[in-house]
């Protein structure tokens, strides 16, 4: 029998002036539902999210939660203020033999429990508030950008936590690899209208083309017939006014209908020119150091850095990305070491911090007041790639209307920001890229246009992102910093590191949290078989898996050394995906293995060592 739902949403309406942000939402989340909420900037994601929070009341509707539910929300801006640490702060809502599960959640987190509240960043907050919220282990989990200011080692803690827990969640983010890998339903807020689909992230794209297709198709047939009335009316009214007053009322209608109806807008129209050429040669490190505040950050570190690579930057917070960044565009000097840059070098940067942006600016002039941007003399122009462009034209392009052009970049959400500094990069020509988390807050349709004038920008690109997916599709070479003065040089993007690596992608500790934890090995296998000895078969396999094990591990390091080159990959792509696609399978084996040796090796010894 179907439990009940959790929470419920009923013919929910809220506006704030003007037309609804939506209109007669109705939404059921079910025991362990999981759902991704997905629309544009500005859709209304957020807001649903605090009206299914108890946080936002509607202007109409109902809200529902089931007694004995329990509903814990993801806050955009956490406040810790009355706690003195952020651990304190994460077990508050604990009883003291629970709290180990805020420790573990703020350790899988990479959360310094310890530190002040009232001098954590904005980051440690938001970690410590998400810590707080997986420990209170609640039935229904609201989650608004939970990965913001998580780096890829505790995305995939929370991926993994996530995946084990039987909680049910409603999940917004930009992390497309997250969203695809553990959501089952989708809810699409599109011009005031929530749709909703039994499927996950994985099949949006194909669902959203096809609503789009079909109303297309539809409008089209409402704009012939229009048509074919407003004829009739020009040329035979005259002769029939009496007694075809129904079809003139029709028209009427027809047109109120064509009115009625919410334009799809397109995609922002980005556009990313590189303009002259840089030198074949950008950037040449050699044998560079770095330390900051006592702490090593990377040592006797050598790259060299042709035109049109995409060269990402990965590991966890604090180890040294940005820093590395701005040593290779000449921002920074290091310790030791030599650095030459190429010649002709034109740089565009995209901060993770916005800096570039005056929440106290308004958006218009955010555009003509920049020294760059403006157009001397004239204050409602930008130049664009040296032409020059009315400011609220140039806005349109990036998704915002004129009422916004004069508003203060205070008001705008995250994603919306993450816009209008990307209109500030674009309207100069550039032939080196530097996006430094740059897919925070975007939409997916934003997020898709990026990556694809990243792919296809005839420049170089230096990129740090957490974003597993951009990796993927962007990177040719990766450089992980793995933290005490390490700095290595891989091919291709983030899985391709991860296979030359051989590192699984779940990290096991965040089930501990989910899942009371296994019995021990021995006592799986005393509950499971009782006989005396082990079978023909299993001695037969115990004694071939030691032979399968070095077999496996001797391939695996072939083609580990086969993929270190730095470039197999712009060399050879197609050798470089298939040997990656069998490291990838032999690492698996070879855990197979491993696993089953231990497993029958356990039982013999279980068994007092009888063969």
């Amino acid at each position: 029998m179907a439990r009940p739902p959790l929470l419920t949403l009923t013919d929910v309406t809220l506006g704030f002036g003007g037309r609804p942000l939506f209109a007669g939402v109705s939404l059921a989340i079910a025991p362990g539902e999981r759902l991704c909420v997905v629309g544009r900037n500005g859709s209304g994601k957020s807001t649903l999210m605090k009206i299914a929070a108890g946080l936002v009341e509607p202007d109409a509707g109902a809200r529902f939660v089931r007694p004995g539910a329990r509903v814990a929300y993801l806050p955009q801006d956490p406040d810790p203020t009355g706690f003195a640490t952020l651990a304190d702060y994460a077990a508050a809502d604990l009883a003291e033999d629970e709290r180990w599960r805020a420790e573990a959640a703020l350790d899988g987190l990479k959360i310094d429990g310890a530190v002040d509240t009232a001098v954590a960043s904005g980051g440690e907050r938001r970690r410590a508030a998400l810590a707080r919220l997986i420990a209170g282990a609640p039935d229904l989990m609201l989650l608004d950008e939970p990965t913001n200011h998580l780096d890829i080692e505790a995305i995939e803690w929370l991926e993994a936590y996530l995946a084990a827990s039987g909680a049910a969640f409603a999940l917004v983010s930009h992390d497309r690899a997250l969203l695809t890998r553990l959501t089952r339903s989708t809810l699409w807020l599109d011009r005031g209208e929530v749709r909703r689909s039994p499927h996950g992230f994985a099949r949006f794209e194909a669902w959203r083309d096809k609503v789009f297709a079909e109303e297309a198709a539809e409008r089209h047939k409402l704009e012939r017939l229009i048509r074919d009335e407003a004829r009739w009316a020009a040329e035979g009214i005259s002769a029939r006014r009496t007694r075809n007053q129904g079809r003139l009322r029709r028209l009427a209608a027809l047109r109120a209908e064509r009115r009625e109806q919410i334009a799809r807008s397109g995609p922002a129209a980005m556009e990313l020119a590189s303009g002259e050429k840089s030198g074949k040669l950008v950037a040449e490190l050699k044998g560079i150091s770095k330390t900051f505040d006592n702490k090593l950050l990377f040592k006797d570190f050598s790259i060299r850095i042709g035109r049109r690579e995409r060269v990402a930057l990965v590991g966890p917070n604090g180890v040294g990305k940005t820093t590395l960044l701005k040593i290779l565009t000449g921002e920074v000097a290091p310790d030791s070491g030599t650095v030459r840059l190429g010649v002709n070098l034109r740089i565009a940067v995209f901060d993770q911090n916005r800096s570039a942006l005056d929440p106290a600016k308004s958006l218009w002039e955010t555009l003509t007041g920049d020294r760059v941007l403006g157009v001397r003399g004239n204050n409602d122009q930008v130049m664009v790639r040296g032409r020059p462009r009315h400011v609220v034209a140039y806005l349109k392009d990036f998704l915002f209307d004129e009422r916004q052009a004069r508003g203060p970049v205070s008001a705008l959400s995250g994603g919306e920001r993450a816009r209008l500094l990307l209109a500030r990069i674009m309207a100069r020509e550039a032939n080196l890229l530097v996006l430094d988390e740059p897919t925070n807050d975007l939409d997916v349709e934003t997020l898709d246009l990026l990556q694809e004038l990243t792919a296809d920008f005839d420049g170089t690109v230096l990129v740090v992102s957490h974003d597993r997916d951009f990796l993927d599709r962007v990177a040719t070479t990766t450089i992980a910093m793995e933290g005490d003065g390490r700095a290595v040089i891989y091919a291709g993007g983030w899985s391709d590191y991860r296979a030359q690596r051989g590192e699984a992608a779940a990290r096991p500790e965040a089930r501990k949290i989910a899942r009371k934890p296994e019995p021990k090995r021995a006592e799986r296998i005393s509950a499971r078989l009782s006989p005396t000895r082990l079978s023909y078969t299993q001695q037969k396999r115990l004694d071939d898996l030691p032979a399968e094990i070095d077999r496996l591990g001797a391939e695996i390091a072939k083609l580990e050394r086969f993929l270190t080159s730095p470039d197999i990959f712009t060399r050879e792509p197609v050798k470089f995906r298939k040997a990656s696609a069998g490291l990838a399978e032999r690492q698996q084996r070879l855990a197979a293995a491993e696993e089953e040796w231990l497993e029958l090796e356990g039982l013999r010894e279980a068994l007092g060592g009888v063969r």
